[in-house]
């Protein structure tokens, strides 16, 4: 309940500010001299609400990482509560940066391959205001979610669900996988398919040397614990 209040909130502050963040993102279109319309008579009314709720969850995302990690807590260690409270933070700012390198990479992309094939096909483009924003809702939220591999890799590495060994073993496997997403988010077009996939494997590579790093560090734990438990059973049978 706390958390939809938050939300709620942060929607009714985003109301004001939608129609200057629906001029900026029709701003390709405008470039190419493309407009947007309403073929729907609730359309814009939809439109200005379905992105004031976007931008409230974004905003809001941080306090609900909060809660979820405010629910587990009570079942981690002292020292664990500490380490995944520190995802919080990370785990917002590659959303944000997944979101800016879909729009401003990807996102021009697919407009130009897209206006560029109309214009070979003959066509005249008429683009609707409600499909427009979906569309570049669906390119760059996924894209959101997908920078936060290195995060998931990182807190599977130091629970013990995966290794760096296990990742490299499974690396070409990884690859085709995101080579059939990025064919997923992408026009078909080869380029295209190609510029988005060589970040993703550069995404996995990052991945997998957080997973390296981290790993050192768990073991260099456990070896901490075991020396100190070896020390304080020497002392206990000394005493005995």
């Amino acid at each position: 309940m706390l958390s939809a209040f938050v939300v709620f909130a942060f929607f009714l502050i985003a109301l004001p500010s939608v129609k200057y963040v629906l001029a900026y993102l029709q701003a390709d279109l405008v470039e190419r001299g493309l407009e947007l319309n309403a073929f729907g008579v609730a359309d814009p009314l939809m439109i200005y609400l379905n992105l004031a709720l976007v931008i409230g969850l974004v905003a809001a995302s941080p306090f609900l990482l909060y809660q979820l990690w405010a629910f587990v807590a009570p079942g981690l260690h002292p020292n664990e509560r500490k380490g995944t409270l520190a995802y919080i933070p990370i785990i917002f700012i590659l959303f944000l940066v997944g979101l800016a390198f879909a729009y401003y990479w990807l996102f021009p992309l697919v407009l130009d391959i897209s206006t560029d094939l109309g214009q070979d096909l003959g066509l005249t483009q008429i683009i609707g205001a409600s499909n427009y924003f979906t569309f570049l809702l669906q390119l760059t939220i996924p894209f959101g979610l997908l920078f936060q591999l290195p995060v998931v890799t990182m807190f599977l590495t130091r629970i013990g669900v995966v290794t760096p060994y296990f990742l490299s073993s499974i690396r070409k496997y990884a690859y085709f996988a995101l080579f059939v997403v990025a064919a997923f988010i992408t026009p078909p077009d080869l380029t295209s398919h190609l510029m988005v996939s060589l970040p993703l494997f550069f995404l996995y590579e990052i991945s997998l040397s957080i997973s390296r790093i981290t790993y050192r560090g768990v073991l260099r734990r456990e070896k901490e614990a075991m020396v100190k438990e070896q020390m304080d059973l020497m002392k206990q049978m000394n005493e005995k």
